[in-house]
């Protein structure tokens, strides 16, 4: 009768195991408790894992993060940030920079703006409002009123290649012909002596922006021979 009992009971329970493959139960601890959201992927032991989500990290671009105490008084977003920047060309990038309105002005009435925004791979040296605050409103008022003047003046800003912070310190030829010099290394440049970087390496979809602290002056000797863009 023993052996009867033990035979039946053996019976039931291989009975009860056949049940609950069937009805789709698994005791495996990989498949107790699955995280909710973000993607997932099959692990070697047959569970899910929870991919790692991507994060937003503000850069400036190809080549690098900006540098310079003035960087800090760009937006974080919106017009004039780094993000929408490095989504225009560099004269639209200006215009939207509270901090180079004066420059973006001078642009317009020197006519420059469609030749910066389709000229290809350019360094642009931009004096800040505060730069162009240190020439004086007379002076200023008679370079915007002088456009020979005021064109020269800011071609001389500019240099037809896009200067990376390794490649800064150097002599530039500029698209006004001449020459403009930078010194410096690291974090901390001057241009021509009397112009120090306060925000660089701020990218935009065709130039690299070196936002100035002074307003550079063209060489008055020699004859200036301006590259074509």
């Amino acid at each position: 009768m023993r052996v009867f009992r033990t035979a039946g009971l053996a019976v039931t329970v291989a009975a009860m195991a056949l049940a609950m493959v069937a009805c789709g139960s698994d005791t495996s601890p990989s498949n107790a408790l699955q995280p909710t959201g973000g993607a997932t992927a099959t692990s070697p032991g047959g569970g899910s894992t929870r991919s790692p989500q991507p994060t937003d990290t503000a850069t400036a671009g190809r080549s690098g993060q900006v540098f310079g105490p003035g960087c800090a008084a760009l937006p974080t977003s919106g017009a004039g940030s780094l993000s929408s920047m490095a989504n225009q060309p560099v004269a639209t990038a200006v215009a939207s920079s509270q901090q180079m309105s004066t420059l973006s002005n001078a642009i317009r009435t020197a006519g420059l703006t469609d030749t910066l925004n389709n000229a290809q791979n350019i360094t642009l040296f931009a004096p800040t409002n505060d730069a162009f605050n240190k020439v004086g409103q007379s002076q200023l008022n008679a370079l915007l009123a002088n456009k020979q003047q005021l064109t020269r003046t800011l071609q001389y800003h500019v240099v037809p290649e896009r200067l990376s912070p390794n490649d800064l310190a150097g002599t530039h030829r500029t698209m006004e012909g001449q020459d403009l010099t930078v010194t410096g290394s690291g974090e901390d440049f001057t241009v021509n002596n009397t112009a120090n970087v306060v925000c660089g390496n701020i990218q935009t979809r065709n130039a690299t922006i070196y936002m100035i602290d002074s307003v550079l002056t063209p060489p008055t000797s020699g004859t200036p021979t301006p590259n074509a863009t």
